[in-house]
């Protein structure tokens, strides 16, 4: 191999590197010139950012570089800048009560931008980023609301929650397990769920249905009234619509009615400030469904005995 290194292509006068394979030799042809220059340009560049920026990696941070730079450090200057500017605006809307938002306009486009980027952040994960929901996640672009619609009712929402541990004032309902604690029984459920399904539309009236209404007279109008229009004041859900949280089909009607639900949403005034919570209300109440008036009052609740539990 050595003897073939000294060996010479006549037509080009360059060597040979001793490589061959069926016939056709390798030439230990050097690398272009130019092609040089790139690379040592490129090694000189990147022992230069080495040493001015953060580059290597160390147990928990990395070599900081003489100038002192680094990605965070920018970020944070941005964001204050933008602090700084946005500061008086949020302000206003921190002072001024959410009921008269919508009386300024320009409170009210800034604080729906502002919720919209805190709605992508924080709440995206489960009622979507059209916020159309899914499953055991309410759909907020339409206008049905278990405890009400408006802005202050929304706020609410969202300052305590629902069903969320350890908050005092967070929103609380809940439904019987008509099957699971033995107050109906299987087929009885099932006439209930015949009964929901006739008065949504979903069924025509039949035998069972009728049973079921007598059934649920006794057991479900207490929460959702006589026309199963639902009550506001219990957080119980109008059943006559075509809107469901978990489903309107025979077998999640049975499952609810057998098992209940229990859903939760974080109660947010111990993750958001305020302000952020504000505009988050403004922002849902601006997506189609919000309302003018405030929910009302809730009343005292009703004592659950055996006549109004059970058929």
């Amino acid at each position: 191999m050595a003897d073939d290194k000294q060996r010479i292509d006549a037509a080009t006068g360059t060597g040979f590197v001793g490589h061959e394979w069926d016939g056709i030799e390798e030439l230990d042809t050097p690398m272009p010139r130019w092609w040089l220059f790139i690379l040592y340009a490129t090694i000189v560049f990147a022992v230069i950012c080495v040493i001015l920026y953060p580059a290597i990696p160390m147990a928990t941070s990395a070599t900081p570089g003489v100038l002192g730079w680094s990605s965070r450090g920018e970020f944070r200057k941005e964001l204050a800048a933008e602090q700084k500017r946005m500061g008086p605006m949020l302000a206003r809307i921190d002072s001024t009560p959410i009921g008269q938002i919508l009386a300024h306009p320009d409170l009210l486009r800034a604080a729906e931008e502002g919720g919209r980027a805190a709605f992508k952040i924080n709440c995206v994960q489960c009622h979507g980023s059209g916020a159309a929901g899914s499953k055991g996640y309410p759909n907020l672009n339409d206008d049905d609301w278990l405890w009400g619609g408006d802005l202050a009712t929304l706020e609410q929402t969202l300052l305590h929650g629902i069903r969320h541990p350890g908050d005092d004032a967070t929103r609380m309902s809940q439904m019987p397990a008509f099957g699971r604690d033995g107050i109906l029984t299987a087929p009885q459920i099932e006439q209930v769920v015949s009964y929901v399904r006739a008065v949504s539309r979903q069924e025509p009236m039949s035998a069972s249905a009728r049973a079921g209404g007598a059934l649920f007279a006794a057991n479900c109008a207490v929460c959702h009234g006589d026309n199963a229009k639902g009550n506001r004041a219990f957080g119980a859900p109008n059943l006559i619509d075509a809107i469901w949280l978990y489903g309107g089909d025979r077998t999640n009607l049975t499952e609810t009615i057998t098992n209940a639900r229990y859903g939760i949403m974080p109660a947010w005034n111990t993750r958001l400030d305020p302000v952020t919570i504000k505009m988050l209300a403004t922002y849902v109440h601006s997506l189609g469904g919000g309302e003018a008036n405030p929910a009302p009052p809730a009343p005292p609740p009703i004592q659950q005995t055996a006549a109004n539990v059970r058929p």
